[in-house]
């Protein structure tokens, strides 16, 4: 069975600043704001929020069916994909505007700057959900184009397609009445601890209430190296992170988790065991730089 994962193609330019930005942020000037980061190292990898968890998902044995947008310079992502011998046919190729690109400054402390690109993910509300597929079954809404997470929300929710809401850094692009409708169609929700105070406060609600929808089965809140917390009916449940070999490189941890999620919901396990593999899986990837360049261990997937 397939894991639908609705999201960004993105290619990303990482880059490492050997300081701390609070060091070179005056917070009385930030009206005024004009800065530079020298970094002395750069390298471009592969990376959206569709595209990395595709990657961990295939790793974990999982079958992703990516939904997404690809520019014209889209070529070797698109190979690569189909190098890991998964389905395509939902992948949109724009030939007149660039693949989505991600340009992130990470400094000593791994806090990061981003600048993004959306370019061809712009378009990917032109993809529709595949509702005469039997063998989907479930979904993800990833950060993508805005228009593309309203359109491809409510298809899965029109074809009871079960879905994880992860709203991301796209997050600020929706008010509280549209991220209310979000919460209605979802089956979970994840977010990290600051999208989930944005996402409460847009929404004038708390974490404790908003796990009563009645809809929703879960809602995980990421904590970083803390582990997370899970609010399933109003309790909530501390499930403690584990410890990384060591921290290299953030970008992408999000999404190994997020693939970990969906490849327990997939085999039915309870939300609590989801998350422990979640936790594990995100400590391998941040010991790797990149989003798609970490292996799992056969060991771990056995034993998870």
């Amino acid at each position: 069975m397939s894991v639908l994962i609705c999201g960004s193609l993105a290619f990303d330019t990482i880059t490492n600043f050997p300081g701390r930005f609070a060091q070179q942020i005056m917070p009385d000037k930030v009206h005024m704001l004009n800065v530079s980061f020298l970094v002395p190292t750069m390298r471009r990898e592969y990376g959206g929020c569709a595209g990395n968890i595709a990657y961990s998902l295939h790793l974990l044995g999982g079958q992703p069916l990516v939904m997404a947008a690809l520019g014209n310079d889209g070529g070797d992502y698109l190979q690569r994909l189909q190098d890991w011998g998964l389905d395509t046919s939902q992948v949109l190729r724009a030939g007149d505007t660039y693949t989505a690109q991600c340009m992130i400054i990470t400094d000593e402390d791994n806090n990061q700057i981003t600048a993004f690109h959306p370019g061809a993910m712009q378009l990917a509300h032109n993809t529709v959900v595949p509702a005469d597929r039997g063998d989907i079954q479930l979904a993800i809404i990833a950060p993508d184009g805005r228009d593309a997470m309203l359109s491809h929300a409510a298809q899965l929710a029109a074809a009871k397609i079960p879905f994880v809401f992860d709203p991301g850094q796209g997050l600020p692009m929706f008010n509280g009445d549209e991220l209310r409708n979000f919460v209605a169609q979802a089956t979970w929700v994840a977010v990290n601890d600051y999208e989930a105070a944005m996402l409460c406060e847009r929404m004038g609600t708390t974490l404790e209430a908003l796990s009563q929808t009645p809809n929703l089965q879960g809602l995980i809140v990421t904590l970083g190296a803390e582990g997370c917390d899970l609010w399933i009916h109003g309790q909530r449940t501390h499930v403690p992170g584990v410890k990384a070999d060591a921290v290299v490189d953030p970008t992408g941890c999000g999404d190994a988790f997020r693939a970990a999620l969906l490849h327990g919901l997939s085999l039915g396990w309870p939300l609590a065991r989801c998350v422990a593999l979640g936790n594990q899986v995100g400590a391998i990837k941040i010991a790797q730089r990149g989003g798609q360049n970490h292996t799992i261990p056969a060991a771990l997937i056995a034993a998870a």
